[in-house]
């Protein structure tokens, strides 16, 4: 199972070309730690893959953090799209 980033790209991209914007690097790697926790489910002794998903999903507790902090509304249409549990949000 793999991920077609174009796909992802094209479909949070603010605007044509947009393959760097928060959003984007949230969507992709959300992608690829969906496929990751797919391939764990399988392969429970791959070490190096459930060292690989603590780090992406490290990386993205980063940025999901930036976003909240730079644009809020972005942050909370991000997480529903995604399906992302928001961790210490509060409406402001």
């Amino acid at each position: 199972m793999s991920i077609n980033k174009t796909e992802v790209i094209q479909q949070y991209a603010t605007k044509e070309g947009d393959t760097g914007s928060t959003a984007v690097q949230i969507a992709i790697l959300t992608a690829r730690i969906n496929n990751l926790s797919a391939h764990l489910n399988v392969n429970q002794k791959d070490k190096h893959g459930q060292r690989g998903l603590q780090m992406m999903v490290g990386q993205r507790r980063r940025l999901l953090r930036y976003l909240e902090r730079s644009d809020f509304q972005g942050y909370i249409e991000l997480t529903d799209k995604l399906g992302i549990r928001r961790g210490h949000a509060q409406v402001k």
